[in-house]
């Protein structure tokens, strides 16, 4: 059989767009003399659609949508992702679902089996499961059609399953002789060649071929790679779509393949491509043509004014200098030097009378009182009026520039650094922000060598480091890697660690910001656990006790 895979980019709700993307994509694969095409799940309506689904309006359109591209059908089957409905009368009602056209119609649907409800996944707010799996006979073969979670479930695997149920082993031995699976699974680094290993053991154990299709694009924080996989029943890699882009191509079961082992890049390549693309894909999907972000002089900065340099061009990009009296020199030639090597433009406004007048303000009513972290404050929320005032003036999404490690311990300031639209490098360490700069710099210097030299610093006091508040970063982001995503407990931690004061602060830390990240921008997710929708914890509790620091 020959499968065209139609790796498309949705955009959420806007069912004409997506519906003409299907249409357009089938009527490739007829030309080109295919059998089937197949779309990701929930290509008509975009993934995830969140509380679109609860809304009646919505659900009557996609089925006449859904209708609609059937009409469009003839001999050549197509698969493509929607929403549908049946009237049982028990949970939601509402499926996430594969529909098989052919002939001008609907012939066949199958109900998604596994709904996650963990991470970033919430479906079981939405979907009720499949209460069967069944195969459908379409030319010479009985497909099996799942529906991305439904095929990562599989015993031989995981070493723990989230499920009971197996869907694809169901349908293996109700006699599929093909799989099919069409999926809207978010990348995180590291997660396409856990797909590649967990569907060559499937596929080589089970000796059945397999066409995987996987949505390409970003809704907000979730990227969605592509990077769609067909095997053949040796479980082999044949056929692997392009990453961070729309993407069609064929694949024909009957064909001899040369197999393919190389899925994933490096650390550095791939989690800098996927930012890039993140931020082009928010900034397309909302209308943004220009950003703006805050230039201090640190590495954090220089890294999200690169990214968006690569994200959107230099001219569309802009920065701010803000120096205040506690800013050193060298924080304005670094920056002077980037601004010349990306080729963007800029502007350069001392806060120093700004907050001059903010103290003389206020002095009457902090009075006696000694100055503390809110002196430190003021000036960053200072920055942050200035930098919204000119997105709401000329229209630039102001881009946040906080890393994961200062999100995770609250090293943030409320209304002044974390002001923005979206957290370019939010789901990144600052360890890590090192190594994206050192590739960035791999063929010539683009980040200033001053710049990765040089202690972090917030320079919000006079010879302020981030060290003389937060333990090393190399520490620092060890025992965050541990307790966010590795999930390791506290005394694991510590006997790891061997510092218990250091561990207990840290944690008190990460808990007790809780608050912060609520009201934090949306964060582009590259790792397996990343601030946001996908990490709920209470605000307030009393889990550990809080520490003394001002907010």
């Amino acid at each position: 059989m020959k499968i065209a895979l139609c790796q498309t980019n949705t955009i959420i709700g806007d069912l004409n767009y997506n519906k003409q993307k299907i249409i357009e994509g089938y009527k490739r694969g007829v030309k080109d003399g295919v059998d089937l095409v197949i779309f990701p799940e929930l290509s008509l309506v975009g993934y995830p659609p969140l509380d679109l689904v609860e809304k009646a309006e919505f659900r009557d359109a996609v089925i006449k949508a859904s209708n609609e591209i059937a009409r469009q059908t003839g001999k050549t089957g197509l698969i493509f992702g929607a929403i549908t409905e049946d009237d049982d009368k028990i949970g939601t009602d509402i499926h996430n679902s594969a529909l098989l056209c052919c002939d001008g119609e609907i012939k066949f649907i199958q109900h998604k089996s596994l709904i996650p409800n963990y991470d970033v996944f919430d479906e079981m707010r939405y979907f009720d499961p499949a209460k069967e799996v069944f195969v459908y006979e379409f030319r010479d073969e009985k497909l099996g059609i799942s529906i991305c979670e439904d095929i990562w479930n599989d015993e031989d695997y995981w070493y723990r399953r989230r499920y009971v149920k197996d869907p694809v082993q169901n349908l293996i031995k109700k006699g599929a002789t093909l799989l099919i699976n069409i999926s809207a699974s978010p990348y995180s680094y590291g997660k396409r060649e856990d797909r590649k290993q967990m569907l060559s053991t499937l596929t080589g154990k089970d000796k059945i071929s397999l066409a995987y299709v996987c949505c390409a694009g970003a809704q907000t924080d979730l990227i969605f790679d592509g990077a769609s996989m067909c095997f053949n029943s040796k479980g082999d890699l044949v056929c692997l779509g392009n990453v961070y882009t729309e993407e069609y191509f064929i694949f024909d079961t009957k064909k001899n393949y040369t197999p393919i082992n190389t899925v994933e890049g490096t650390f550095e390549e791939e989690v800098l491509n996927a930012l890039i693309f993140g931020l082009k894909e928010y900034c397309t999907k909302q209308g943004f043509k220009e950003v703006i972000l805050g230039l201090s002089g640190g590495i954090d900065s220089a890294i999200v004014a690169y990214i968006a340099v690569k994200a959107l061009g230099k001219e569309n990009v802009y920065v701010v200098l803000l120096p205040s009296k506690y800013s050193s020199r060298e924080s304005v030639t670094d920056s002077m030097k980037l601004i010349m090597n990306l080729g963007i433009s800029y502007d350069k406004i001392s806060i120093k009378s700004a907050v001059s007048s903010f103290f003389k303000s206020l002095y009457p009513v902090f009075k006696s009182v000694p100055a503390d972290i809110t002196e430190q404050n003021i000036q960053a929320r200072i920055r942050g009026i200035y930098l919204m005032a000119l997105s709401n003036q000329y229209g630039y999404l102001l881009l946040t520039t906080g890393n994961k490690s200062e999100m995770a311990v609250g090293y943030t300031t409320l209304y002044g650094d974390m002001s923005g639209g979206l957290g370019v490098i939010a789901d990144v360490y600052k360890t890590d922000i090192y190594k994206l700069a050192n590739y960035i710099n791999r063929e010539k210097e683009i980040i200033p060598s001053a710049i990765l030299s040089k202690p972090p610093s917030a320079e919000l006091k006079p010879g302020q480091t981030d060290q003389d508040t937060l333990p090393p970063y190399e520490l620092l982001d060890r025992i965050l890697r541990m307790y966010l995503e590795e999930n390791k407990e506290y005394n694991e931690i510590c006997d790891i660690i061997g510092n218990q004061k250091v561990v207990s602060e840290i944690l008190k830390m990460v808990d007790q910001n809780e608050f912060k990240r609520y009201q934090a921008a949306p964060a582009l997710r590259v790792s397996k656990k990343a601030f946001g929708y996908g990490r709920r914890f209470p605000i307030v509790q009393g889990w550990r006790k809080p520490i003394n620091y001002k907010r």
